[in-house]
């Protein structure tokens, strides 16, 4: 059974810590509960990686550590 998340439409939004370069990074798209979809922002038109809302907590708090 193959499940579709449907991303067409999400607003995508970067970091407010990226450089403003443009392409060199990561993007978020908010509204999905329990899910936060992921993409690079350089393969805007790839396929988006999709974790859990707990699973991309964990790694944020993580990388606020360094």
């Amino acid at each position: 059974m193959k499940s579709t998340l449907g991303l067409s439409a999400a607003a995508w939004r970067k970091s407010s810590y990226s450089d403003g370069g443009g392409t060199n990074c990561v993007e978020v798209a908010d509204g999905y509960t329990g899910l936060v979809p992921v993409r690079d922002s350089k393969t805007s038109s790839s396929r988006p990686l999709v974790f859990s809302a707990g699973s991309w907590l964990a790694f944020v708090e993580l990388v606020k550590g360094w």
